[in-house]
């Protein structure tokens, strides 16, 4: 997977997800890993973005709240 991404005039931050990893429910991850750029809302151009790494099988199946915790919480 790479490990960054290069944006287009007119990226957000739901369509850089949508690109990268095929859903923009991603954005949230996206934004916490290049917190430098949270106040972006429509990027220009050549902004290099770190794309943290997601596990997008169990990422799909649970929902955001349920992610990460046990059975036992």
């Amino acid at each position: 997977m790479l490990d960054t991404y290069i944006t287009i005039s007119g990226d957000t931050w739901d369509i850089v997800a949508y690109k990268v990893y095929g859903n923009e429910m991603y954005m949230d991850m996206l934004i916490k890993a290049n917190i430098e750029h949270k106040d972006t809302y429509i990027f220009p151009a050549g902004v290099e973005l770190t794309l943290p790494e997601i596990d997008l099988e169990v990422s799909e199946t649970l929902p955001p709240w349920k992610q990460g915790v046990t059975e036992n919480e």
